[in-house]
């Protein structure tokens, strides 16, 4: 697994005022537009802390993730407010076998090693067959890595965070937001403080 923050809301080059602020200071300035005061990143923890989150939805963040199951990809996409851009197995042949294995699966375990070989083989014919590549990938198990690119704003990533986070996740998303969280933690820390893991 492979997660890379490729873009995040940033100042306006073309204001000299607001050229150089991160995510924390614009959302402080959407903050201080609801109060009338002054923006400052206590204003933003403030809000944070009342549960007044809205002010922080003007930071958006986007992923490179690269490496996960379709399986975790169906629990990602259960979070609505995000942008998705995945690779299609409608339009991309799978060329390799290249599935994510739980680490509670022996990896030698031959019921797993045949299952996939089986389904991989079976696929293969399909397409040398003629079926097409949208028809073909029905027999594809939920291991099959996939990649996308997806986008969020910060009260959507720390809900996705809260949520993936949690000991009761499935593990594979749970670390999936481990690696995020560590990620915005350098990029606006002040956003994602309080979701400290244990």
């Amino acid at each position: 697994m492979n997660i890379e923050l490729i873009a995040y809301t940033q100042g306006n080059p073309l204001l000299k005022k607001y050229k150089d602020i991160a995510p924390a200071e614009l959302c402080a300035i959407a903050a201080a537009q609801c109060y009338q005061s002054t923006p400052k990143a206590a204003t933003i923890s403030g809000c944070i802390r009342r549960g007044h989150e809205s002010v922080i939805e003007h930071a958006n963040f986007t992923f490179l993730v690269e490496g996960i199951s379709r399986a975790c990809l169906a629990q990602w996409t259960r979070h609505r407010l995000m942008s998705y851009s995945v690779k299609s197995q409608r339009y991309c042949r799978e060329n390799e076998i290249d599935m994510v294995q739980p680490d509670t699966v022996d990896k030698d375990d031959p019921v797993w090693k045949e299952a996939i070989e089986k389904a991989w083989n079976a696929y293969n014919k399909l397409i040398e067959q003629g079926v097409p590549k949208q028809d073909a990938r029905y027999l594809l198990p939920n291991a099959c890595c996939t990649t996308m690119v997806v986008t969020m704003n910060a009260r959507s990533l720390r809900n996705f965070l809260k949520l993936r986070m949690d000991s009761h996740a499935q593990w594979e998303i749970r670390k999936a937001a481990g690696i995020i969280y560590g990620i915005v933690m350098e990029a606006a820390p002040t956003l994602f403080e309080d979701l400290k893991t244990s």
